[in-house]
């Protein structure tokens, strides 16, 4: 039996090791066209920041190490040019030269490389991607000799990631994102944090724009930005999203699309005897149901290892899982994390939603230390969790994961209610933020609240605003035309907010959504047509981001 592993890293050396448990006597050749085989891709900007100091701590297996502890054979440098599905050989190139591999089972996992937009100049020396240990370490010696100014093409994942480590190194860092706030996947109103965030860093983000061009200098380069901007770089770092490896594939005749491999639920491709896993393959989105390319480790590492089971014919071998995209990334003091699906792709597959934003401690306000955790969760009317986002300082990641078990276990949004999470003062609440989620959802698909949204503070319904915070709060910004009566009085004014609102329908609001909710059941039992700001101010706030200044009124403030 021969096994050949077109790529290693996550999906490719996962699939390997597994297929060495299944059989000691396979014989189990992985070719890697890069120089190293299984290296921490995901920890190369922590190389560059100095945090991670040497590049040897991103390797985590070499030839020498895997053929010691699995026999298994691993070449790197060397690269899978043709497969002939019928002969059931794969064509590699090396600096030895050319080969044909004989294979009785194949497994495609050659991962994706760096888009590169049409963008005049972007052969300058000073662009550079950020993919490989190689990349890492040429990047670190670029700062190391003098490099002072940075460009980011691309506010993503990996993008913020470099810009951070960039200015923690000293940079002066600048962010160029086309989208309309970094982190596109990220819900408008927590961009908005993490783009603050970036600016207490030092970094200047230039969002809903396009570079349009890098001009080579004699001692920098110059980026140039449609909006006529210009900003001179040592280094540009071109972080534009990915691309799937996959022409290889198509021309053997295996099913493609949108430049990815095909696969069903075992990783097996359109040809017999070939499987494909990671970054290279279109996976099966756990919410929307959709095939979309989901380039993260994690789902990659466990693919991998399921094509090896089934590859073998392990019994009752399991499916690959549908992908929820469950991403965290680190920004100064904040984390942005998400799972499943946001506002833009439930809208664009026609899944019909209710979204839900909170702004829980992460444990016990008492407690020193206490911070929000930002929430947006997104349900269906049965109660699903359609897709759960979060930004904070501290206890994000705990809480999208609850959500991301949550969800590939099937619960409801109301179940979330009767989760026995860990509790002590200084890790979290006796009511989590997972709690009160589902405590805030089974109100709303009750019936029992209703909401309205951000986006409707200017739309010039017919209505009267009710701010139910303090006058302290309320003189510290509040929407025009509004009536403040604290929600502690509000039960002795009833009076005169039944004739501010003048059979109007009554929107109230406060903070965060709290307070506004105890005044939305005390207007709904004395007859009041009413709904709560989801989040309240605060999400207002985000929403609008830099407008929102225009927006609320300052008492004392000159309009």
């Amino acid at each position: 039996m021969r096994v050949v592993i077109v790529g290693g890293v996550a999906a490719g050396m996962s699939a390997a090791a597994r297929a060495r448990r299944h059989d000691e006597s396979a014989e189990i050749i992985v070719l890697e066209r890069g120089p190293e085989v299984s290296f921490a891709n995901c920890g190369l900007p922590y190389h560059v920041s100095g945090e991670i100091d040497s590049a040897d701590d991103l390797l985590l297996q070499t030839p020498s190490s895997l053929r010691a502890a699995l026999n298994l054979d691993v070449r790197t440098g060397h690269e899978a040019v043709a497969i002939d599905a019928a002969a059931k050989t794969v064509t590699v190139v090396s600096d030895g030269g050319v080969e044909d591999l004989r294979y009785d089972a194949l497994v495609l996992a050659p991962g994706a490389s760096a888009l590169r937009p049409p963008l005049p100049g972007l052969d300058s020396p000073r662009v550079r991607t950020l993919r490989t240990v190689g990349d890492a370490v040429a990047l670190r010696r670029a700062v190391d000799g003098g490099a002072r100014r940075a460009v980011v093409l691309g506010g993503g994942f990996i993008g913020l990631e470099a810009a951070e480590a960039l200015r923690l190194r000293g940079l002066d860092v600048h962010v160029v994102e086309l989208a309309g706030h970094v982190l596109p996947p990220l819900e408008r109103e927590l961009a908005t944090l993490v783009t603050a965030e970036l600016g207490d860093l030092g970094i200047h983000v230039h969002a809903g724009v396009a570079a349009t061009g890098v001009h080579e200098g004699v001692d920098a380069a110059t980026v140039e930005l449609a909006d006529g901007a210009r900003i001179d770089a040592d280094v540009i770092i071109l972080s534009v999203g990915v691309r799937a490896v996959a022409r290889c594939a198509a021309d053997a005749g295996i099913a493609t699309r949108d430049g990815a491999i095909l696969v069903d639920d075992h990783g097996r491709t359109s040809v017999p005897g070939i499987w494909a896993a990671g970054d290279a393959t279109l996976a099966v989105d756990a919410v929307t149901g959709l095939e979309r390319p989901i380039p993260l480790a994690g789902p990659a590492n466990r693919a991998g290892r399921l094509v090896a089971d089934d590859i073998f014919g392990l019994a009752h071998a399991r499916a690959v899982p549908t992908g929820l995209g469950t991403a965290i990334v680190r920004v100064g003091e904040l984390t942005a994390a998400m799972t499943g699906a946001n506002r833009a792709t439930l809208e664009r597959a026609g899944i019909p939603f209710r979204t839900l934003h909170l702004h829980p401690n992460q444990h016990a306000g008492y407690f020193p230390g206490a911070s929000a955790i930002h929430l947006v969760v997104h349900i269906a009317d049965d109660g699903r969790i359609l897709g759960a986002q979060g930004v904070g300082r501290d206890g994000v990641d705990k809480r999208i994961d609850v959500f991301a078990t949550a969800m590939r276990a099937g619960l409801t949004a109301p179940d979330l209610i009767d989760l026995d999470l860990a509790y002590s003062p200084p890790y979290g609440q006796a009511k989590d933020a997972v709690n009160l989620t589902g405590m805030v959802a089974e109100n709303v698909l009750s019936g029992r609240l209703k909401l309205w949204y951000a986006d409707e503070a200017e739309d010039g319904a017919d209505v009267l605003v009710l701010d139910v915070r303090r006058p302290d709060e309320y003189a510290s910004g509040h929407l025009p035309g509004s009536l403040n009566v604290p929600h502690t009085e509000l039960r002795e004014r009833l009076d005169e907010v039944r004739a501010a609102a003048a059979g109007r329908p009554v929107r109230a609001l406060c903070a965060a959504g709290v307070r506004s909710n105890i005044a939305y059941r005390i207007l709904v039992n004395n007859g009041f047509d009413a709904t709560s700001l989801s989040g309240g101010i605060q999400t207002l706030r985000a929403w609008y981001g830099a407008q929102a200044d225009d927006l609320l009124i300052t008492e004392g403030a000159v309009r």
